[in-house]
């Protein structure tokens, strides 16, 4: 039997949701081991001068504890 745990990200890129999705696996791996899946729970963007800025996701992680 495992047991999971589930973090709560924010992340933000200059480029698309999916980047901005992206960059926040990438760098909770770095100290998160056995990441199992991700939800993206909210998304948003910010708008600048009638322009979108940048691309905001809120996700949940779920990974394995040891």
């Amino acid at each position: 039997m495992s047991v999971l745990k589930v973090i709560e990200v924010l992340s933000s890129s200059e480029t698309s949701w999916e980047d901005a999705t992206k960059k926040a696996v990438e760098k909770a791996s770095k100290s998160v081991k056995h990441i199992r899946s991700v939800y993206v729970q909210d998304q948003s963007a910010s708008v600048k001068d009638g322009k979108v800025a940048d691309f905001r996701v809120n996700l949940k992680i779920t990974f394995e504890l040891e």
